[in-house]
Order: structure tokens, then C-alpha cells, then sequence
């Protein structure tokens, strides 16, 4: 019985430390966050805080996961909902430029096969691509989008489009990221 208790408990700090170091990161930045910062906000030393990951990558790896699952609570983002919820998050995303910095880093790493981090962004583009295809086949079968359009590559160019958006709305932080994604939705569902 103690087993089952301390493996909860464990979940449990698992859990409270992604959650405060999603809440850290978006407003500190992901370069300005230290571990030990991240340890202090749990009340843990840094050797306590990295015993429930297997390494630093891993810690942000699944802080990256976690927000994934937030925003898919938050905003509904799957093939059930409008095309809408992908917008919600991209103009979420601008208020939380520590959570964009860290996936910018990790994902651009994580492009070396051998990262530990790579699976998870295969993973997590695969998924997004599925995802908004299955969002652009509602939006064709109720007609507001071109039967013709080929749905895994327009699902793909949204990808590229949104994270380029990222990094140049990092480097200028007046482009409206949202703005410009609505914009190219517009483009592709303008019908003559």
C-alpha cells in the first residue's frame, strides 16, 4: 500500500512541476529560467527536482507536453472543433513568449535524430498534421473550403507557416501571428 502512495505522490509532484514551470517559463522566458528557479518554486533542490526526469531535456521536453495538453483542454483542438480553436492558440501563444521561445529551441534541436527530444516532435507533428487535416475535411465537407485543396500538404504549409510566424514574431513582437495565419485561411477558403 505505501508503494501505490509514494508512486501517487510522485505523479502528483510530477504534475505540480510542470505546471509551475509552464507558469515560470512563459514569464521569465525559457533562456532566463535556471533549474535551480524551477526547483525553488517546488520546494526542491535541483538534484530533487531532476530525480522525476530523467534529464534536463527530458524536464523541458515534457513541460512542452504538458502545454499541449493544456491548450487541447483549453481550446478544443481536435478534428471535432472549427478551424477557429487553431487560431485561439496561436493568439495565445503571443502571451506566453517563453513557452514559443522553449519550442523554437527544443524543437530546432530536436532535428538531430540522436536528441532526446526527438521522437516526441515526430510525434507531436504527426499529430498536428492529422489533426488539421481532419479540421480542413469538415471545413470541405461543409463546403467553406475547395474540395481540390490537397489536405495533408495544406495541413503541412499551416505548420511551416505558424512556426516561421514564431521566430519572426520573436525577433518582432509587433507581427500579430494570429493575424497572419487568419489571413492565409482566408486565401486558401476565398471561393470565386
Amino acid at each position: 500500500m505505501a508503494q501505490r502512495g509514494s508512486y501517487a505522490k510522485g505523479i502528483a509532484k510530477r504534475e505540480e512541476i510542470l505546471t509551475t514551470a509552464l507558469d515560470v517559463i512563459a514569464r521569465n522566458g525559457y533562456r532566463r529560467t535556471s533549474v535551480k528557479e524551477l526547483a525553488d518554486a517546488v520546494e526542491l533542490s535541483q538534484a530533487g527536482l531532476l530525480h522525476y526526469f530523467s534529464s534536463k531535456e527530458e524536464l523541458f521536453q515534457e513541460v512542452l507536453r504538458k502545454r499541449d495538453e493544456v491548450d487541447t483542454a483549453t481550446y478544443g483542438l481536435d478534428v471535432e472543433r472549427s478551424i477557429d480553436s487553431f487560431f485561439e492558440v496561436i493568439r495565445h501563444n503571443s502571451e506566453v513568449p517563453g513557452l514559443v521561445q522553449l519550442y523554437a529551441q527544443l524543437s530546432t534541436e530536436a532535428a538531430d535524430a540522436a536528441h532526446p527530444a526527438h521522437e516526441f516532435f515526430v510525434r507531436r507533428y504527426d499529430t498536428f498534421r492529422a489533426t488539421f487535416g481532419g479540421m480542413l475535411r469538415e471545413e470541405q465537407a461543409a463546403g467553406r473550403l475547395d474540395p481540390e485543396i490537397d489536405v495533408e500538404r495544406t495541413a503541412n504549409l499551416f505548420l511551416a507557416a505558424a512556426d516561421g510566424l514564431q521566430t519572426q514574431w520573436m525577433l518582432d513582437p509587433t507581427i500579430d501571428m494570429a493575424e497572419h495565419i487568419s489571413y492565409l485561411w482566408q486565401l486558401i477558403t476565398r471561393q470565386d
